[in-house]
């Protein structure tokens, strides 16, 4: 019997060699979406709609670990984290590759984009030390989603949007529950 399988949405943008040097937004989730990293809460005075007013993010032990692991990206391989945001129940950072020949030789796993060996070695990092800690589930649903930065207005907007993300978390009754 042949069943046909919903096909799997390519996420990569086509013809583009993530080995090179460039920016790229990356969202990594959480498997099931599930809150493993930190709290989101109001300000002091309980405004979280004002321009000025952000909310505060608590990250708990896994976030500790994933905020450890993501200041290790540098030094490790060459890339430059210039903006990130650890969420509840995702991540969103913002990746400049400049030194992609250093990243691809240090790795035994040469074929693979230097992005795609960047977010591996964060979420198999951050995956056992969580489980070291007792956590039994899964970590990271399988995949990530990255975006190639393609201009300086486009590279604004992912800016913002990671910057407003923990008071769109607290505004938006979306990401209760």
């Amino acid at each position: 019997m042949h069943m046909d399988l919903p096909k799997r949405k390519k996420n990569r943008l086509e013809n583009y060699d993530y080995s090179t040097n460039g920016v790229c937004f990356v969202t990594i989730c959480t498997h099931n979406r599930k809150k493993l990293f930190c709290d989101i809460v109001p300000s002091e005075n309980g405004i979280v709609g004002a321009i000025h007013e952000s909310p505060e993010i608590r990250l708990n032990t896994n976030g500790v670990i994933a905020d450890n692991y993501i200041k290790k990206l540098a030094v490790r391989f060459g890339v430059m984290v210039e903006k990130y945001v650890i969420m509840p129940n995702h991540i969103h950072l913002l990746i400049a590759i400049r030194d992609d020949e250093r990243a691809i030789h240090e790795s035994p796993l040469r074929k693979r984009s230097t992005l795609s060996i960047v977010i591996g070695y964060l979420k198999m990092n951050v995956s056992r030390d969580i489980h070291n800690n007792g956590y039994a589930g899964a970590v990271f649903q399988r995949s990530y989603h990255d975006h190639v930065v393609r201009n300086e207005k486009d590279y604004q907007e992912i800016w913002e949007y990671i910057e407003n993300n923990p008071r769109k978390w607290a505004l938006d009754k979306y990401y209760e529950g």
